[in-house]
């Protein structure tokens, strides 16, 4: 398969997913739509990454209006999707949803639970039904009409699906370490202080990885079928 992973700035990259993808014999095509414009056709799944800024900011990035199309069309056309965090925020808003500043802000580890079409999905059912999952979030979606909410978390939606072919997921299931730790140092207000949050991340973020890999490859299987 060839997989267009649309990208939003230079820490936020397809980063495990692609190595995953590439691993599994698939072709990865990054795409930074922030400076390179809408993509080609011609993939056989997408993938929409995190960023750091908001659905709302069309004004400081136009390019989001680009990116609302994108998605509409995706979700018509029946293209296998992934969304991750900004992407999950803009497949919700392009699909009339809204998007908007969280109830409290989510940086680090938390416990995300299944629900029970979470449960029988065959990308989010992959996962088990509680488990620790990585955010980093400031902003929340809520389900779009006629999506299916697979994953919840205290206190806010985690995952959707909408029809058989598009996934959105809050967390990120893609991260590296190293790329964590520099999100936190750009913090100026983390709500826990930086050793903590980084001996967490030492503990955790293996784990973690082990179900980000369970979950990419859910994915590519779904997207094939």
């Amino acid at each position: 398969m060839r997989v267009l992973s649309v990208t939003h700035g230079p820490l936020v990259r397809t980063e495990l997913f692609g190595d995953w993808i590439r691993a599994a014999g698939h072709e990865l095509v990054e795409w930074e739509i922030t400076t390179e414009g809408v993509p080609p056709d011609g993939f056989d799944a997408v993938l929409v990454m995190g960023g750091d800024m908001n659905v709302g900011e069309e004004h400081l990035h136009p390019w989001l209006h680009d990116e609302y199309e994108l998605l509409r069309g995706w979700v018509v056309a029946e293209m296998p999707l992934l969304g991750i965090c900004l992407g999950a925020q803009t497949l919700a808003h392009a699909r009339g949803a809204t998007v908007g500043p969280a109830v409290e802000a989510q940086m680090g580890f938390l416990e995300v639970s299944l629900t029970d079409a979470g449960r029988r999905d065959r990308v989010l059912g992959a996962l088990p039904e509680r488990f620790e999952a990585f955010v980093g979030n400031a902003y929340a979606f809520e389900v779009p009409e006629g999506a299916v909410e697979l994953a919840t978390s205290r206190p806010q939606s985690q995952a959707y699906r909408l029809g058989e072919r598009a996934w959105a997921v809050q967390f990120h299931p893609e991260v590296r370490p190293e790329q964590v730790v520099q999100w936190w140092h750009d913090e100026p207000h983390p709500p826990r202080p930086l050793g903590d949050l980084e001996r967490d991340l030492a503990e955790k973020i293996s784990g973690w990885q082990a179900h980000g890999r369970t979950l990419c490859l859910a994915f590519l299987d779904a997207a094939r079928g």
